[in-house]
């Protein structure tokens, strides 16, 4: 049995759970709402104030659908409670960026600005050198910081460009003259 899978998601107060047809789960809390379709041999039910993933048999397809799924679904509550957030650091003389209405502005050593808008159900925020990527869908805020992280790598010699907060970034020495 699925260890992950097997354990009950616990429905916090103020969070409705539906099972419609074709397994599709939609999930309200304070937040806003998220849908999600899943497998149609993976069975969801809500009893108790909790959410019970069940398989029904120890094939290989369904063994690794049966805790994906839980994991997606602990996912969607946490997000309509609590959201999500991811954290980025520009690090780098002259990078800097500044958020214009639904617009972020970056400044990142290239000939010109680039400015993303932020799609919808995310938020940025921006202070100083640090942007915040915030939102109830977590696989949208992660591909989002990982597009904000992509117009500029961080470098292994300097260190300079966009890096996730608290990453570790391995440098590499420069080159040595010749004597």
């Amino acid at each position: 049995m699925s260890r992950i899978g097997k354990q009950p998601i616990p429905v916090p107060k103020g969070v409705s759970v539906e099972v419609g047809k074709n397994n599709v789960i939609t999930i309200k809390g304070p937040k806003g709402s998220l849908k999600e379709q899943f497998n149609k041999d993976i069975m969801v039910q809500e009893e108790n104030g909790q959410i019970l993933v069940t398989r029904p048999t120890d094939n290989k397809m369904h063994r690794s659908l049966h805790g994906l799924s839980r994991a997606l679904l602990n996912n969607m509550v946490i997000g309509v409670t609590q959201g999500f957030e991811k954290k980025l650091q520009i690090v780098g003389v002259g990078y800097k960026c500044e958020k214009k209405g639904k617009t972020l502005v970056l400044n990142l050593g290239y000939s010109h600005p680039i400015e993303m808008v932020d799609p919808e159900g995310i938020e940025t925020t921006v202070a100083g050198n640090e942007i915040t990527v915030s939102g109830m869908d977590k696989a949208v805020v992660g591909n989002y910081a990982a597009k904000i992280r992509e117009m500029r790598p961080p470098e292994p010699y300097k260190g300079k460009g966009i890096r996730y907060f608290n990453e570790r970034i391995i440098r590499k020495e420069g080159k040595t003259g010749k004597k």
